[in-house]
């Protein structure tokens, strides 16, 4: 018998803890749509109480997003649970999700409470998330270095108290395969009403070892695993949910287990999430990486003509590598390309669609051959679109082998049109130079970066930057045929995000950091 394992996606919440990778409202409920239609079971929107815009997200995810149920991450505080009740409030399906230390390193240095002080506060506030929703789950932080019979005993209680759902988080990536799957197997058979409760894990990867852990538990009966798209996540990322879908879907013969994941969705959420969070996938990586179905290998290659099984486990087709196809052109109508967005799963406003249907236009004016992945960008910057304090009207730039590159930008700041001119070591440097003179931004550029969107010397370039300020970090993007157009909206969609978290910060409090 196949055991279905549910899928928790965090990467709204703990995904977004990853440096830069800060999302506004929009982006956050745009993934939320995505995951829903690659089929996850779980979707934690964020912590509602840590700001207003976290609160606000929790809470529009919770109204407007059907299938997965929607959790928030709560503190084992009764304002924190408070708080996540009144975001998940009239939802149809909804969890609160709390968490309390285990590891006496924990206990003693940061909370300073007792073991029998932490264990009364976890009962407590389970007892508590339960007079607001039937579906609680209790995560022991820092389980995995906890001492195991005192983790047994208080996973005992807050079953008793209304946990539906164990979470076991190795929050420092600091257990091994079998160590782990040693805990879990301990926590089943030792633990008298575990059966009550979904024991579910949620791995680091600061080991490299988050996916493998995973597995391990699902070995030992873990029955949901809590993991991000691409692996993101604080430090060296979390559990990869395209991994962890994939092996258990390949090798089903072995684990027994597989989940209700849409497969044939994972490469375009995987690019949704690389391209709002700015963060680009690696190559290399595992399912989802531009290589992760390439073969140079004469031999590699001689084999595939003759039989794909020769040297490919997997099907690009069943991760959604399909063949790039061309879907729509200049000639196109609005009523065509409504249609074109509704089949690649997007359901926009009228608004919206007039707007994106705007944006299309003018690319198809550029290039002959708009492709599902040009879609993807014009309706991902659209849809997400924030509120701009900066918006770039113009820009020229003079550059050559033997001239110095001299950029003259035309900005509206606050509702002002304002002109500058600047010198750079480059043309995007001009650029950048004098938009930073213009805005008197004090941020620091940490990364700039350039991807093709598809083939040919007329595709759109995506420019993702990375920007720190005052101990923030944004992540930008933009996109265009002209390459330094797509950076000048990069750097600018940057800017503005820098300003939309810093005015959100000041209503609301310092996020912390989490499991």
């Amino acid at each position: 018998m196949t055991r279905m394992i549910r899928i928790f996606d965090t990467t709204l919440r703990d995904g977004e803890q990853s440096p830069g990778a800060s999302m506004n409202v929009e982006e956050k409920l745009m993934i939320a749509k995505q995951l829903a239609r690659l089929g996850v079971d779980i979707i934690e929107a964020g912590f509602a109480y840590s700001s207003p815009g976290d609160f606000e997200a929790v809470r529009r995810i919770a109204l407007e997003v059907e299938g997965p149920v929607v959790c928030s991450l709560a503190r084992a505080r009764p304002e924190d649970i408070t708080r996540a009740s009144e975001a998940l409030k009239g939802a149809p399906r909804v969890r609160i999700h709390t968490f309390l230390s285990t590891s006496d390193i924990h206990l003693k240095h940061q909370f300073r409470m007792t073991r029998e002080e932490a264990k009364k506060r976890a009962v407590e506030m389970v007892q508590l998330a339960r007079t607001y929703v039937d579906d609680v789950e209790f995560s022991p932080m820092d389980a995995s270095r906890s001492d195991p019979a005192y983790l047994c005993e208080v996973i005992e209680a807050v079953i008793a108290a209304g946990a539906g759902t164990i979470n076991i988080p190795d929050t420092v990536g600091y257990a091994v395969p079998q160590e782990f799957g040693g805990l879990i197997k301990r926590i089943k058979d030792s633990v008298p009403n575990s059966g009550q409760a979904v024991i579910s894990v949620h791995c680091h990867n600061d080991l490299g070892l988050a996916v493998a852990n995973s597995l391990a538990a699902v070995v030992a009966g873990a029955g949901q695993v809590e993991c991000t798209i691409n692996g993101i996540g604080e430090r060296a990322g979390n559990t990869s949910l395209e991994e962890i879908v994939m092996g258990l879907r390949t090798r089903r013969d072995w684990y027994g287990a597989d989940t209700k994941v849409v497969t044939e969705e994972l490469s375009k959420t995987s690019r949704l999430v690389s391209k709002i969070t700015g963060m680009v996938i690696q190559p290399n990586k595992a399912i989802v990486g531009a290589n992760a179905f390439a073969h140079t290998s004469g031999i590699h290659q001689d084999g595939l003509l003759k039989d794909k099984t020769t040297y490919e486990i997997m099907r690009p087709e069943s991760v959604g590598l399909e063949q790039v196809k061309l879907v729509m052109g200049k000639l196109s109508g609005r009523h065509a390309f409504r249609q074109r967005l509704e089949e690649l799963g997007y359901k926009l406003t009228e608004d919206e669609t007039n707007h994106a249907f705007e944006r299309f236009k003018r690319l198809a004016d550029q290039k002959k051959e708009i492709y599902e992945e040009d879609l993807e960008v014009i309706v991902s910057e659209e849809v997400a679109k924030m509120s701009e304090r900066v918006v770039l009207k113009s820009f020229q730039v003079e550059s050559g082998t033997n001239k110095t590159p001299k950029a003259t930008v035309e900005l509206e700041i606050d509702g002002k049109l304002v002109s500058h001119s600047g010198t750079g070591d480059g043309p995007v440097d001009a650029v950048y130079r004098t938009i930073a003179a213009m805005t008197q931004t004090k941020s620091k550029l940490l990364m700039f970066g350039v991807n093709a969107i598809t083939g040919g010397t007329d595709a759109q370039g995506e420019v993702s930057v990375r920007l720190e300020e005052d101990g923030r970090t944004v992540s930008g993007h933009g996109a265009d045929t002209d390459i330094i157009t797509a950076a000048a909206r990069a750097y600018l969609n940057a800017l503005n995000k820098l300003a939309y978290f810093a005015a959100k910060q000041a209503e609301g409090i310092q996020k912390v950091s989490l499991i």
